[in-house]
């Protein structure tokens, strides 16, 4: 229960400093996770990015002082991190539908957002596959986008990306190209390159010889690591979502291993994504 326990003081300390200018480099070492892997674990168990929880909870201590005080509107803005009264007024008004001086007014209702609690279950109805293997260091070559991970926007472009690799050819140019102990094409997930930025970066990739080079291809060499491999099954993307879902919320919790601070692989075979019976597998690096 470590990443439970680390979680929630991870929110404790957000709700204690809410109305202060934090980073999620401060809030992630409280978790003691990387910024990266906080970001990835709070996303998929809440639902919602860090920098949006904070926005909703912010905004709905607002509200409420809107209702309750004759504060004026510049120093609210001032208060809960709002470089102008304008740009407060905008994001208030895009999520309680009115602007502070109606809702001052008795117009429209303060859509609240109460603080968040970790819910995980540690006996899924739905059973895990999986093994823990080690592995030397590799190599992969392949084609590379960043997304961010606020508002969901990496779990909807990313689907789109495998979408156009599929159409243009270079995921068969991918699996010919392949030569390594993992088949396939993969997925991988990486820090961004500014990681307090909110972004992940992902590769569509295929492990290759070590020291080789392709052109028009990149090249991400992956440190040796052990590896706890997850089997998935299903048509994509649902049953890739619901898999790191299950990891996160299930098997972190209730396990001894911690994250290693690697690349994490999604695994595919040369199968049609939409495969009722598709089969493919989520690699978390683990210490």
């Amino acid at each position: 229960m470590a990443l439970v326990d680390s979680l929630q003081k991870a929110l404790e300390y957000m709700e204690d400093k809410m109305l202060e200018d934090i980073t999620i480099e401060d809030i992630s070492q409280h978790a003691h996770l990387s910024p990266f892997h906080f970001q990835r674990t709070f996303t998929i168990l809440m639902d919602i990015s860090v920098a949006e929880y904070l926005r909703r909870r912010r905004l709905t201590l607002a509200a409420k002082e809107v209702c309750s005080s004759d504060i004026k509107v510049i120093v609210l803005a001032f208060k809960y991190g709002y470089d102008t009264p304008e740009s407060f007024s905008k994001s208030f008004k895009r999520q309680h539908h009115v602007n502070p001086s109606e809702m001052r007014k008795g117009l429209g209702k303060i859509q609240s957002y109460h603080r968040l609690t970790i819910q995980v279950s540690l006996k899924g109805e739905k059973p895990m596959k999986y093994k823990v293997i080690e592995k030397e260091a590799f190599q992969v070559v392949g084609i590379k986008r960043e997304y961010s991970l606020i508002d969901n926007e990496n779990l909807i472009e990313i689907p789109k990306f495998w979408q156009e690799v599929h159409q243009d050819g270079t995921h068969d140019s991918l699996i010919q190209l392949n030569k390594g102990t993992i088949q396939g094409v993969m997925g991988v997930c990486v820090d961004g390159s500014d990681k307090y930025s909110n972004r992940i970066e992902y590769w569509i990739a295929t492990e290759v010889e070590v020291d080789t080079s392709y052109t028009n291809l990149l090249s991400l060499s992956i440190p040796a690591s052990k590896w706890a491999v997850f089997e998935v099954h299903g048509p994509m993307p649902n049953a890739m979502q619901e898999g790191w879902k299950q990891i996160y919320s299930e098997w972190l919790p209730s396990n001894k291993y911690e994250f290693a601070d690697l690349p994490e692989l999604e695994v595919y075979l040369n199968e049609v994504p939409n495969n009722e019976v598709l089969y493919s597998e989520i690699w978390i690096p683990i210490k």
